[in-house]
């Protein structure tokens, strides 16, 4: 519910809110903020994971509200509520569309994240309260809203926390734990003792093979990625229109199934109809998709140790789940 002055916002992992900050409710409304409830978060996900579509929107207000709640300054704040704001349709499929992004890195949307920005409405909404949108773009001023892998930040902790639930790995009580153990100290993010660490870094574990690399992800965002580009390469859609909605897109596309015999075939791939198989002796298509893995602090009698160093398996565990996957996929019609 978005009023003049506050908004009663309820979240799946943070509960009821209410919203005051003026800068923060006028990005929220923002066109570009907007278009994010009809962006995917995982992806064209729908056709494979039935009952897990959650947006790109409300992943970036969790962000903040994260952010909100371990008391983080309000730019910080601001940065990670639009830390998301360039994700074009189906989110991290724009790596198999995009040659900005990468298929080991899944980076499109960092790579243009600045530029849109820019051109977005944003800019004159940070003016208009006084935030110096410099600041706001550089992410080293932001130690708990963005770093590199295997550590934690409110990006990485929000989308996990909200993957426990959507993808019913496990129970909000879990959620709730984990949030109750987990502090912030001196620019980082600090487990309240070893268990809960752990439990956290296994649960990101199991997201991880099952929904972010998993065949069945990479193939999602592969086909997915070919149906964009064959439908550019035929003007069914231009680069513009990637940046709506997938509803919007698809809708464009789809006006020309019904003569587009390659583009039908696509299509059904995309959503669940063509069998296919995993063979590096036998492969189509070779398709990477980005792992991802954490390793998080936590105090350990008197000192601040990873999982890691505690759990010397779990070391394995990071230098192995570090690595893209690797796909040969062949389609079987």
């Amino acid at each position: 519910m978005l009023g003049k002055n506050n908004m009663k916002y309820i979240d799946r992992i943070y509960g009821e809110n209410e919203i005051t900050e003026p800068v923060v409710l006028e990005i929220m409304n923002s066109p570009e903020m907007q278009r994010l409830k009809g962006v995917d978060q995982a992806g064209y996900f729908e056709a494979y994971f039935p009952g897990t579509a959650h947006s790109c929107f409300e992943h970036s207000v969790g962000d903040y509200l994260l952010l909100k709640k371990y008391g983080a300054p309000i730019e910080e704040q601001i940065a990670g509520l639009i830390h998301d704001v360039s994700h074009s349709a189906f989110s991290h499929a724009a790596d198999y569309y995009f040659s900005t992004g990468s298929q080991k890195e899944h980076n499109h949307q960092d790579n243009s994240f600045e530029g849109y920005v820019r051109n977005s409405s944003l800019p004159k909404i940070l003016e208009k309260y006084n935030f110096d949108l410099e600041y706001i773009l550089d992410d080293k001023n932001f130690p708990f809203k963005e770093n590199n892998l295997p550590d934690i930040c409110s990006d990485r902790i929000d989308y996990s926390l909200r993957g426990i639930l959507v993808f019913k790995i496990g129970e909000k009580k879990d959620v709730e734990c984990i949030l109750d153990n987990l502090k912030t100290e001196n620019g980082q993010w600090i487990f309240s003792n070893f268990e809960s660490a752990q439990k956290y870094a296994k649960y990101f574990k199991i997201l991880n093979e099952k929904y972010y690399c998993d065949i069945i992800s990479a193939l999602i965002f592969s086909v997915t990625g070919y149906y964009i580009k064959h439908s550019i390469e035929n003007k069914y859609i231009s680069l513009e229109d990637l940046y709506t909605t997938d509803d919007v897109v698809i809708e464009k596309i789809s006006a020309h199934l019904d003569k587009d015999k390659k583009l039908k075939y696509l299509f059904d791939r995309m959503n669940n109809k063509v069998k296919f198989k995993n063979d590096p002796t036998d492969f189509e298509e070779h398709v990477f998709c980005k792992s991802r893995v954490i390793d998080p602090l936590c105090h350990h009698g008197e000192k601040i140790m990873r999982v890691s160093e505690i759990n010397l398996d779990w070391k394995v565990v990071v230098e192995e789940e570090m690595k893209p996957k690797e796909y040969f996929l062949k389609f079987l019609q």
